[in-house]
Parts: structure tokens; sequence; C-alpha cells
């Protein structure tokens, strides 16, 4: 049991890992506003990787046909949202923002929610991510036969992207007083 959790947590690192749009507005979003921020965008990705996991361990091979068979259409819907998103970052002034996490005033107001879910949308609207997935599976020979077994494994990926979302804000939040404001414009148009 201890082998399958370990072969879990690989996977979750593997599956978040790679530097990808999630992790660009998580970078961007911990720099901009704030740790926690960051940290909820990472949470988001995390989720919906363990969601995955969950549906390539249970076997549900309708899902993945589904998205080879509609392929065009998940990829057009997911490609819609990550240009909004795109379009979003780009016009976002980390100057203005910046500013109300030092005055205090997005304390109150801030949505760590909308960070939470906009990220899980990103990662849930992009068939490569389900697929890369079963990738990981496959390469680390995942395999389930009980409940039990799948729980083990289901649970090490969420200890394994949980993990790496959290070690990567707590880098870039220590890290924060490197960027200068112009660096942080740059990294919210290119990320944009």
């Amino acid at each position: 049991m201890g082998a399958d959790f370990i072969s879990g947590i690989i996977v979750g690192l593997g599956a978040s890992i790679p530097l990808g749009p999630v992790a660009v507005l998580c970078i961007q979003r911990t720099l901009s506003k704030g740790h926690t921020s960051g940290l909820m965008t990472g949470f988001g990705a995390a989720t919906c990787d363990t969601f995955f996991a969950a549906i390539s361990l249970l076997g549900i091979s309708f899902i993945e046909d589904f998205i080879k068979n509609q392929q065009y259409e998940v990829m057009f819907i997911g490609g819609i949202i990550v240009a909004v998103f795109g379009i979003f970052v780009f016009r976002t002034n980390p100057v203005k923002q910046i500013k109300k996490v030092r005055a205090g005033y997005d304390r109150r107001k801030k949505r760590y929610w909308a960070d939470y879910f906009s990220a899980n949308l990103m990662t849930v609207t992009n068939p490569g991510a389900f697929l890369f997935m079963l990738g990981m599976m496959t390469f680390v020979g995942v395999e389930s036969s009980s409940p039990e077994l799948s729980s083990v494994i289901i649970l090490g990926v969420l200890f394994g992207t949980s993990s790496w979302w959290l070690f990567l804000t707590a880098i870039i939040n220590k890290c924060r007083n490197w960027f200068r404001l112009r660096q942080l414009l740059i990294l919210n148009r290119i990320s944009g």
C-alpha cells in the first residue's frame, strides 16, 4: 500500500511540474495578489488532476472516448477559456493589484474561490491534461484492482500535486522582492 501511495505521489508531481498555463497563472497571482491567491490557483489545478486520476483509475474509458470523439469541440471550448484568461491577465496591471494588497483593501474582498475555480476550469477543459494523466499512470505502472487500492493512489496523486503547488508558491513568494514592477508587467504580458 505504501508503494501505491508513492506511485500516486510520483504521478501527481509528474502531472503538476511541467510549466503550463496554470503554472504561469499561479506564479503571476502569487506575485501580484499574494501567496494565498497563488496557492488557491494551484489547488484548483490539483483538484482537477486528482479527478482525472480517479477517472483513469476507475476505468471510465467512455470519457477518454468522448474526448477523442469530440476532440475539436473540447479543444475549441478550452481554447476560448484559455484565450479569455489570457486577455484578462494581459490587461491586468500588477501595480494596481499590489497597491490594493498592501493597502489592505483586498483583504476582505479577496476572492480566493474565484482563483480556485478559474484554475479548475482551465485544467478541466484541457483534454491534454486528462490524456497526460493517463500517460503518467501507464508510465509509473499504476494498476488498480480494488477500491481501497484506488483510493490510496488517488490520495497519493492529491498529495503530490498539492505539495508541488505549495512548494512553487512558497518559493515564488519568498523571491517576490527580486521582481520589479516592470518585470511583473512583462510577466503579465507574456503569460497573457
